[in-house]
């Protein structure tokens, strides 16, 4: 199991919030938010660089609009998206600049990951960023990714985040500990798999696709964003972070977690 000086080892860490963290009550949830950032501060005095990806621009516009989000077409997904992103960026920049800290939104489809001169740009602007001590906060650009081109969720998003910006750990942040034998939503038995050593059709066959309402990601999703960071030396870690102060508790241990890989020593 991941220990707790670990996190200190790595020099880059990207960090993935669900829908379900930042929406509540189809509101966004800033006192979530706030203690989370609190965790970012003592992770930035350690000269740690974060990057965040967040979903719930597409639920945060629904409800904007006051329309039900469930059985509606892409293009109103799309047209809630742009409603949504400017509720998402500014409560993100309201919080954070209230501790002192900078952030800045990138939107990004999956060609733009795909396509090399795409992908060398994006990592020369949040090399950019962070080298300001800026905080990227990354979305899917729903609003011009159509369905075949969309990665559908953002634990995906992130791990290809990570693999342009060459980060050392992966952190997808949701509203359960990690993998489970069976749903634990729906058997009180089931039993948490602290250690997935091999990313494999064993580890698959206990995950279930069951999402909320406010995102698209379960945690197959979850399961293919670390397989993703495997192939590059990226650690990967799922917390659950429906609690104030999810990296903190992390690090005490306080939570039962579970991990791919061992983070890389921190280079020097």
């Amino acid at each position: 199991m991941i220990k707790s000086f670990e996190i200190e080892n790595a020099r880059r860490i990207i960090l993935k919030i669900g829908s379900s963290l930042l929406i509540q009550e189809k509101k966004f949830n800033c006192n979530w938010l706030n203690s989370f950032i609190d965790d970012l501060v003592l992770l930035k005095k350690k000269d740690i660089e974060i990057i965040i990806v967040a979903s719930g621009a597409v639920s945060l516009g629904a409800n904007y609009l006051k329309i039900n989000n469930e059985k509606t077409s892409l293009t109103d997904k799309q047209a809630f998206a742009a409603c949504g992103q400017v509720i998402l960026m500014e409560n993100f920049m309201r919080a954070f600049m209230k501790k002192g800290m900078k952030v800045a939104q990138i939107l990004l489809t999956f060609s733009d990951t795909e396509d090399r001169r795409k992908s060398l740009n994006s990592r020369e602007t949040l090399k950019s960023l962070l080298d300001e001590g800026v905080i990227p906060i990354i979305n899917e650009n729903d609003t011009v990714a159509t369905d075949e081109l969309k990665f559908g969720d953002n634990d995906r998003l992130a791990s290809r985040v990570a693999q342009i910006i060459d980060a050392d750990l992966l952190i997808l942040l949701s509203d359960v500990k990690g993998l489970y034998d069976d749903n634990p939503k729906t058997n009180k038995k089931a039993r948490l798999i602290p250690i997935v050593k091999n990313i494999n059709s064993k580890a698959l066959k206990f995950v279930s696709d069951q999402t909320n309402e406010y995102g698209s990601g379960g945690m197959r999703t979850k399961i293919e964003a670390a397989e993703i960071a495997d192939t590059f030396g990226c650690s990967t870690v799922i917390c659950q972070g429906n609690i104030k102060r999810p990296i903190s508790n992390f690090k005490k241990k306080k939570l039962v977690l579970y991990s791919f890989l061992k983070i890389k020593k921190r280079k020097v």
